[in-house]
């Protein structure tokens, strides 16, 4: 039973400190997990939403300082019964989340390793396992050293732990695991490789087969049933391949600029997840950071999930003038932990990235100037029942005798078109007339 108890403590202690010093790194990022958590969907705990960040600090300070009481062997029974109650209240999340399909990944391990819903638990099971075996030999749980030094050890780890954690807070994570990391490229984390892994989803197909009710499954294919269809529901088996970046984008409202900007050099990007909540101390040092960046030839866009109205508003109230592109709140929230944050791109490639606090650190030196870079402007082609036609005539059509428009802005589609007809549409409006 000795044995096994300091096998389990070893086991335990090295576990919670290395998940506890993963969270610890990016104690925002495992905020926002843990509002995922919060929100209706999920457990409907709204209220507590506005504390995540607290619970966050708490949590992972907790963590990593358990696993080293239980190393060092400081307060054996305090630490095996906070472990015990940590184990028991994650192994019910998680089994709640993989059970009701709720959150894809626990953050567990931050980014740094995703695991799914049911790994998760089967991880906590594991762990709730071995603390059952140090709660039942606790007399096994002797101290390392003597009194003095182990309570040395149990202070600093303390310390150093809401140190980290608020070091990391003020400016970014000491290790980035995420796909926007320094020296990183944005265009390759999007890809997907041809021989990815695609995800297996079975098809339930209801049909009414002689007054009753019929359900065939299979693999996509459309099944040869004597009945009448019903309907069909989808259910995902195995996930494909999914890329590191899937929901990055830079937008207006009227076109999407992704590809353009990402083939762009010497780009400063101003990130803000919500112009609502930005921190005033760090808005107002973009101004004179901006304007020093334009002077040394850079060109500097904006990247928020918030309106328009607010843009002019907060371009006004700090004197800003750059433009303001949208991008999904979330991506943004990856892609720097800091409201607002900078990072310089050239080509798609992450150069430099910063917390506000450190926009002194941010190395600007003189650029080649660009020319000033003007909006696309949108070139479509119209086509009437695969003719070519004119805008002018297509909005001459009678609408009662157009059957379907489809708007067409498939980059591969539109490549193969400018490239045999030496074109520069930038879309395609295909108009089909009824018979």
């Amino acid at each position: 039973m000795k044995l096994l108890v300091n096998i389990s403590r070893v086991f335990v202690g090295v576990l919670f400190i290395i998940s506890g010093f993963i969270k610890l790194n990016d104690p925002l990022g495992f905020s926002y997990k843990l509002q995922e958590y919060f929100s209706p969907d999920v457990l409907n705990l709204p209220f507590l939403e506005p504390y995540a960040l607290g619970f966050s600090i708490f949590v992972v300070v907790f963590e990593v300082v358990l696993g080293v009481f239980l190393l060092i062997g400081y307060k054996p029974k305090f630490t095996v019964w906070s472990l015990l109650l940590m184990i028991v209240f994650f192994t019910f999340l998680t089994f709640y989340s993989a059970y009701f399909d709720k959150v894809k990944d626990c953050g567990c391990f931050g980014d740094a390793l995703k695991l799914t819903p049911w790994g998760s638990f089967t991880k906590d099971v594991v762990l709730l396992v071995f603390i059952l075996v140090l709660f039942v030999g606790q007399k096994y749980i002797k101290p390392l050293f003597s009194k003095l030094p182990t309570t040395v050890l149990a202070l600093l780890s303390f310390i150093i732990s809401l140190w980290f954690g608020y070091h990391v807070l003020m400016h970014l994570p000491a290790i980035d695991f995420r796909g926007y990391a320094i020296g990183k490229n944005i265009t390759e984390g999007m890809t997907i490789p041809e021989d990815a892994p695609k995800p297996v989803v079975e098809y339930s197909w209801k049909f009414n087969v002689n007054g009753k009710e019929e359900v065939i499954k299979t693999n996509g294919t459309y099944p040869t049933v004597e009945g009448d269809f019903i309907g069909v529901e989808t259910k995902e088996i195995e996930k494909g391949y999914e890329p590191p970046i899937y929901d990055f984008s830079i937008e207006n409202e009227e076109e999407d600029l992704t590809e353009h900007f990402l083939n762009e050099e010497n780009i400063i990007v101003v990130v803000s997840y919500s112009l609502e909540k930005i921190e005033k101390e760090g808005a107002k040092k973009l101004k004179s950071f901006t304007e020093t960046a334009i002077k040394n030839g850079y060109q500097v866009i904006g990247l928020t999930a918030s309106g328009e109205d607010t843009k002019q508003k907060i371009n006004k109230e700090y004197g800003l003038s750059f433009n303001w592109y949208l991008c999904d709140e979330k991506a943004l929230k990856t892609i720097v932990r800091s409201n607002p944050g900078v990072l310089e791109l050239d080509k798609g490639t992450v150069i430099q990235k910063v917390h506000w606090n450190d926009l002194e650190d941010f190395k600007l030196p003189k650029v080649e100037r660009k020319t000033p870079v003007e909006q696309k402007k949108e070139i479509l082609l119209y086509r009437v029942n695969d003719s070519i036609s004119t805008k002018e005539k297509v909005e001459a059509i009678d609408a009662s005798i157009i059957e379907s428009i489809n708007v067409i802005k498939d980059s591969v589609q539109l490549n193969q078109l400018n490239s045999q007809n030496n074109t520069s549409y930038t879309g395609i409006i295909d108009i089909k007339l009824k018979e």
